[in-house]
């Protein structure tokens, strides 16, 4: 019978101790299921925040328009182009011979409600629950999106960031001599780079979009893995039974995955919540300037412009404040609990 390797990597004594260690951070624990809960609730934002029904009925046929598009025509309409299910008219046609089931929230982050009570930026009423942005689109269906959004670039960058870095630290610890110092000196230049700036000029000269920003992004966030990894290839490779496993003839490759990475990997552990704070306020900082995410996309950063120039308004920057110190404070909880978790003096 096989044996799931996962489960005797979560039952090694070492590891129980450090799960352990990190349940009684009871707020880094708490912080980490309410987080996973929002989280989750956003990854189906299309069902909780939408302008489309989740579910039509017309004829005793189920239309699904939230996972494609159905022309007015299929309802009784005139017009082949897609059915707005916001029109009166078309409403009236389904309910004839059917019905719609809507989201909670009736609004997708693009939506702009036209039956506002006042001008946009409108206040919180029954319709829209935190009120609406200058354009007249829901602040809650944004935020929810937006938070989408936010958390998975931070993830996505946390990630590959992680491994560039892992392996720029891995081989600099490693080989050392001529490699660690040329490197080194070329991480102390990079690092000296006005990130913030050059970020914004290479956001500027291309139009931004999900995967350039992350690239832009990850050419200045790999180093802050580098020299925690460096430190513990430094030190790795001059035990015992790593000579031992050179003696024994293991390729280099062999040695670092195997017999090193493994105790650097707990320092990286340890980093990756504070990476991915970080990742988020830089996105967050470049879409309140302006260089960040396409004009429309749902956005944090954006909806913090809107509160600084709708000062009348103050349900957008409170929102916003709310949304990214909620946010960031789970994570920094969280990741709080990880490093008392991975530190030595506990296990």
């Amino acid at each position: 019978m096989l044996k799931n390797p996962l489960s005797g990597l979560i039952s090694h004594p070492i590891n129980q101790r450090r799960w352990d260690n990190f349940k009684k951070n009871k707020r880094g624990w708490y912080s980490l299921w309410i987080f996973l809960a929002i989280f989750f609730l956003t990854l189906f934002s299309e069902f909780v925040a939408n302008d489309k029904p989740i579910l039509v009925n017309y004829n005793d046929q189920f239309y699904f328009p939230v996972f494609q598009q159905y022309s007015e025509t299929e309802f009784g309409g005139e017009f082949e182009t897609e059915a707005d299910y916001r029109d009166e008219y078309v409403v009236e046609l389904i309910n004839a011979n059917g019905y719609l089931i809507f989201p909670p929230i009736p609004f997708s982050y693009n939506t702009i409600n036209y039956n506002l009570s006042s001008p946009a930026p409108s206040p919180p009423d029954s319709v829209n629950w935190l009120g609406t942005d200058d354009q007249g689109r829901d602040v809650l269906a944004r935020i929810l999106y937006g938070f989408r959004i936010s958390v998975l670039f931070g993830i996505t960058l946390t990630i590959f960031s992680s491994i560039v870095g892992v392996i720029a630290g891995a081989v600099q610890g490693y080989y050392g001599g001529k490699v660690d110092l040329i490197m080194q000196r070329f991480i102390e230049i990079w690092q000296a780079l006005p990130m913030l700036f050059l970020l914004i000029i290479l956001a500027s000269i291309v139009t931004p979009n999900f995967w350039w920003l992350l690239g832009i992004m990850l050419l200045f966030s790999w180093m802050s893995l580098v020299g925690v990894v460096r430190a513990e290839f430094l030190r790795g490779r001059n035990l015992d039974y790593v000579k031992a496993a050179k003696a024994l003839g293991l390729n280099d490759r062999t040695i670092m995955v195997r017999h090193i990475l493994p105790n650097a990997m707990v320092s990286t552990l340890t980093y990756m919540p504070f990476i991915l704070t970080s990742s988020i306020t830089t996105l967050t900082a470049l879409d309140f300037l302006g260089f960040g995410l396409p004009i429309g996309n749902p956005s944090l950063g954006e909806l913090i412009a809107q509160g600084k120039a709708n000062l009348q308004a103050p349900w957008l920057g409170i929102s916003a404040f709310v949304v990214l110190s909620l946010m960031l404070s789970l994570l920094v909880f969280i990741g709080e609990a990880v490093r008392d978790a991975f530190d030595p003096r506990l296990n």
